[in-house]
């Protein structure tokens, strides 16, 4: 049952919109003025608040502003009897969902609370979408290793320095990646992902800097390209060594001036955008081979960070494997399976050549081959790596 707040100083008010909620089936709460609402909405979730204006201790309006400061994002309905079009419009300004003018037309009255409660519950829909991607992208692990990584993500993030993260294949460079961008003042803004490696050479430049109609056989409309997409965000190059010379010549341009080119075009856009790149090879040598631009590597390097291999942290294997574990059996819709510590043992024992992604398809394998419990006879049985 949806939950609403009424705040009005006039009992006759609060009592009147109690009983016509209630016959619509809603759980009604009431406060006389604006501090009691506050305290309510401190103790209480609510999916929708009627606020009158005019109150005594503390009107409409500042009620709004503290719930804005709090950051409740109930949707907040004002009501007054005394209204007008700069009431109406400094109260939407300040973040009111609506503003209904007494005396109360009941059906507008109904219609309102109804699309506010739309709102809320794509409110409550978004959070729960954002816990759930929070949670595939989270950092697992207790081990110096580590939490040496997070702490120096953590206090890199809310800088504006370019970061290169290194690592093997699977180590989770995507994690810290997006770790950073959400730890940033950026994180309200895009987070866009480029795989160097997937994009054939040719057509890196259009990905990267868009492209207007024409430039090329099959460009039928202008297009934008990740630069311009990433606008005010992050966006980060995934496996960079393997960029193509004359993109990484465009790249090094747009991280020196923050302006692009369309391909084919010859306006210069600006773009205001936070670079993260990372790759699985060795820079330096790609350097010495002629296959990398050292000035580039310098202009994305300001900041290293080196994920380790999950051989180089065996002590964080438990946590990982209950981690997974919970994720997977959540995604297939089956009950919760344990792992025993002999199985445990030989995970840890065990060379991961893929890291966190091998070990994740292992647990996998696990749960659906296995029946309740992991044991390390399992393990022997069906989580043999490739020699």
């Amino acid at each position: 049952m949806s939950r609403i707040l009424v705040i009005d100083d006039e009992r006759s008010i609060r009592n009147t919109l109690k009983d016509i909620l209630e016959y619509e089936k809603y759980q009604v709460d009431l406060a006389e003025d604006g501090k009691a609402g506050l305290e309510l909405l401190k103790k209480n979730e609510f999916d929708i608040v009627l606020c009158d204006i005019k109150m005594p201790v503390m009107d409409g309006l500042e009620v709004l502003s503290h719930i804005q400061e709090l950051g409740i994002d109930t949707p907040v309905v004002m009501i007054s009897g005394h209204g007008n079009i700069d009431t109406a419009v400094e109260s939407i300004k300040k973040g009111a969902y609506d503003f209904i003018e007494k005396p109360l037309d009941l059906n507008r009255l109904l219609i309102t609370i109804r699309n506010a409660m739309d709102k809320s519950n794509l409110i409550t829909e978004t959070k729960v979408l954002k816990k759930k991607v929070s949670k595939k992208y989270e950092i697992v692990g207790e081990s110096s290793a580590i939490r040496r990584i997070i702490d120096m993500t953590d206090r890199v993030a809310p800088t504006e320095a370019r970061v290169l993260i290194t690592g093997s294949n699977g180590t989770g460079k995507e994690l810290i990646a997006r770790r950073l961008h959400e730890k940033s003042h950026r994180s309200g803004s895009p987070f866009v992902e480029v795989n160097c490696a997937a994009i054939p050479s040719e057509l890196i430049e259009s990905e990267l800097f868009g492209h207007e109609k024409g430039a090329f056989t099959s460009a039928l409309k202008q297009r934008k390209g990740q630069f311009e997409q990433a606008d005010g965000g992050t966006l980060f190059l995934d496996e960079i060594g393997d960029m193509s010379l004359s993109a990484q010549a465009k790249v090094l341009r747009a991280l020196q001036e923050n302006i692009i080119t369309r391909v084919g075009g010859e306006k210069p856009i600006k773009v205001d955008v936070r670079v993260v790149a990372a790759t699985n090879k060795n820079l330096s040598e790609e350097i010495e081979k002629g296959h990398f631009r050292e000035d580039l590597y310098h202009r994305l390097s300001v900041i290293l960070i080196k994920v380790p291999a999950l051989n180089e942290r065996p002590e964080d294997i438990p946590l990982l494997a209950d981690h997974f574990i919970s994720q997977i059996c959540g995604e297939y819709g089956m009950p919760q399976k344990k792992i025993l510590p002999d199985a445990i043992e030989k995970l840890q024992e065990m060379k991961w050549t893929g890291n966190i992604r091998e070990f994740r398809n292992v647990i996998e394998r696990l749960i659906i081959l296995c029946d309740k419990t992991i044991s390390g006879a399992d393990v022997d049985a069906f989580a043999a790596p490739l020699k």
